[in-house]
């Protein structure tokens, strides 16, 4: 009976990923035909954007699907093998048998180094083929060889840094934490995030990119008059090399007590040759992150994130004495390590329920956006906001015309076209 358990969900999880790579599919190839055989651009953007730029950012974004194509094919073939081999497993089985020490912590650190290496390994050429084949062909790689590889050396470093002091924890808990283990995971997972959240920007991310403060002038002078006037708690302002890295742009605030950082990218900011925003756009792009900060959406993110972690252990901690979720990735009835248990429950049990709280969650984020703006709008901001966004999205190479059930499922940003023509519906209706 056991067996018939474990088969049923091993084929209960393969189902799931198969019907959501299907639906991925789907939505790709109807946004795939939408983009091929729109040549023209839209009559709301003639005036600001030229034929040449529209078909650069056609030819992207098709090139972009082509390649996406590949890789999730590619990425369901491999997490169906996974499953149905054992690799899990056997990585396991290999793992306790080169540890030096006893016991599940010290095996569970040596089997998630392995899957995270083997992990970095094969996205490796996906990775190398998008960065300097795809973006280079576009003009948006700026890295080096040497860059990029000294980049991956420390992300890896750095995954396995926090990911297996993290796991340690997690194990204990789950074995010593009796029935309620999974309210004290909660509490413990939920610190961790918090504390993350707060060194990360001003420990983690400078190893990878380089910050100087905002130089003295007319954008540092108005960004802080801005902040002033929104009783805006601004820390500091710095500029982020992101042009050693890519030719993308953006802006962003972090933060989440006291005195915050607002952080813009040097692609952001206007330059002759790359493109770039004029300080009225830079201001406008600030209003709407600081409509966020008004509205609350960080701290309601947070909140979300908290309940949908505890939901999670709980119904972790209801199925992870179950044997079956554990024969089903090729464990014996005997084995059921923690880590192992968390990440079938986590990845494919509960994967329906990802794939709608992820659609929901995009959903509130797009609200969340027509929010920013709309407070950027009340700032008297629209005029140059439509214009950063035009801006941004023809320095990007942004195809504007998306498939309306791509978009639903996929734009947590409201599309280009749409984001305009909520600012001029609402700038009219301010002025009547």
């Amino acid at each position: 009976m056991a067996l018939i358990d474990a088969e049923k969900v091993q084929y209960a999880a393969l189902a799931f990923l198969w019907i959501e790579y299907l639906w991925e599919l789907y939505l790709d190839i109807r946004q795939y035909h939408l983009c091929k055989k729109t040549e023209n651009v839209p009559p709301e953007l003639k005036q600001v954007m030229s034929k040449e730029t529209f078909d650069k950012a056609r030819l992207y974004t098709l090139d972009k699907d082509k390649y996406g194509f590949i890789k999730s094919a590619f990425s369901i073939v491999l997490s169906t093998f996974v499953i149905w081999s054992g690799l899990l497993a056997t990585v396991w089985m290999y793992a306790e048998s080169i540890s030096p020490w006893k016991g599940e912590v010290a095996t569970s650190c040596i089997w998630l180094f392995l899957l995270i290496a083997m992990s970095t390994l094969i996205d490796l050429p996906f990775s190398v083929y998008y960065t300097f084949v795809l973006e280079e062909k576009y003009g948006f790689n700026k890295q080096t060889a040497k860059f990029y590889l000294w980049d991956k050396i420390k992300s890896f470093i750095l995954s396995q840094a926090l990911s297996l002091p993290i796991a340690s924890i997690i194990i204990v808990i789950v074995k010593y934490g009796g029935d309620l283990f999974f309210v004290w995971l909660w509490i413990t997972v939920g610190i961790i995030v918090l504390l993350l959240l707060t060194i990360y920007p001003s420990y983690i991310a400078p190893l990878f990119d380089k910050y100087t403060p905002l130089p003295e002038g007319e954008l540092r002078t108005d960004i802080e008059k801005l902040a002033s006037e929104l009783k805006f708690p601004l820390g500091q302002l710095y500029v982020v090399e992101g042009s050693k890295r890519s030719a993308h742009s953006n802006a962003y605030f972090y933060g989440l007590f006291g005195a915050k950082r607002i952080v813009l990218f040097d692609t952001l900011l206007a330059n002759p040759e790359s493109g770039g925003c004029q300080n009225d756009e830079v201001l406008a792009v600030l209003s709407h992150e600081l409509g966020h900060w008004k509205h609350g959406h960080i701290v309601k993110n947070i909140i979300i994130m908290q309940t949908n972690l505890f939901l999670m252990f709980l119904v972790f901690g209801f199925m992870f004495g179950f044997p079956p979720i554990y024969q089903a990735v090729g464990f014996p009835p005997n084995l059921q390590p923690v880590l192992v248990g968390l990440l079938v429950v986590m990845q494919y049990i509960m994967m329906p329920y990802n794939a709608l709280l992820s659609f929901l969650l995009t959903c509130l984020s797009r609200y969340f956006e027509f929010q920013a703006d709309a407070f950027a709008l009340k700032l008297g901001k629209a005029d140059p906001l439509q214009r950063a966004l035009v801006q941004l999205n023809k320095d990007n190479l942004g195809f504007p015309i998306y498939d309306s059930l791509f978009s639903a499922w996929h734009h947590s940003h409201p599309p280009l076209l749409q984001r305009l023509v909520a600012l001029q519906t609402n700038s009219h209706s301010k002025e009547d």
